[in-house]
C-alpha cells in the first residue's frame, strides 16, 4: 500500500532544520525559549491542518497524493515512515471500555506494546521521551503519529475490553490482546 510512498520518500528532500540547536543560540541568546515555542506551536498548528486535509482527501479518495506525502515527510521527518509502516502492518488497536474510555496501543517494531493517549499527547517509548520531551526535536513519535494517522484513515482497529481491564491497561499493569 504504501510504495508509493517509499518512492515518493526517496524523491522528495530531505526535511531540512530551520537552525541547529548552537546556532539558534548564538543568534537568539537569551530569546531562544521564546523562539523555540513559537516555532514549535507554529508546526503544531501545521500539523494538525495536514492531519485534516490528510483525512478529507483520504474519505474521499482513499489514497494519500504525492503532496500530502511529502508534506508529511517534511512536518514529521523519518518517523513519518515508520508511522506508515505500522500502519501497513495494522499494528494501531483501539481499545475501548462499556464506560467511554479509550486508549490506543501501537505494536512497534520492536514487538513491544506501547500505550498512547492522543488526548494528552503522550506515549511511553524511549523515542517520545529523548526526541519529544527532552529536545524538543519532533512533534511526536512513530507510535503517535501512527494512532493519529490512524484515526485520520480510519485503519484502527477496535477492541472492547471490561472496565476492569481498562484500570489495568491505563495504570500500565497489562495490555489488551492484539
Amino acid at each position: 500500500m504504501f510504495n508509493k510512498l517509499r518512492k515518493a520518500f526517496s524523491v522528495c528532500y530531505a526535511p531540512h532544520k530551520l537552525a541547529k540547536k548552537k546556532n539558534i543560540r548564538r543568534r537568539c541568546g537569551k530569546h531562544e525559549h521564546v523562539f523555540r515555542c513559537i516555532m514549535g506551536s507554529s508546526l503544531l498548528s501545521v500539523a494538525e491542518q495536514l492531519l485534516k486535509d490528510l483525512q478529507r482527501t483520504y474519505s474521499e479518495t482513499n489514497q494519500i497524493p504525492d503532496d500530502l506525502l511529502i508534506a508529511l515527510r517534511f512536518v514529521f521527518g523519518q518517523c513519518a515512515l515508520q508511522a506508515l509502516d505500522l500502519l501497513d502492518q495494522r499494528s494501531v488497536t483501539c481499545v475501548s471500555s462499556p464506560s467511554g474510555r479509550k486508549a490506543f496501543q501501537v505494536l512497534g517494531g520492536s514487538g513491544r506494546l506501547y500505550t498512547c493517549f492522543t488526548s494528552c499527547h503522550y506515549c511511553p517509548c524511549p523515542a517520545f521521551s529523548f526526541s519529544v520531551l527532552r529536545r524538543n526535536e519532533s512533534l511526536m513519535c512513530k507510535h503517535l503519529l501512527a494512532v493519529c494517522l490512524s484515526q485520520a484513515m480510519g485503519l484502527c482497529q477496535q477492541e472492547q475490553v471490561s472496565d476492569q481491564q481498562m484500570t489495568h491497561i491505563l495504570s500500565g499493569q497489562t495490555e489488551a490482546s492484539i
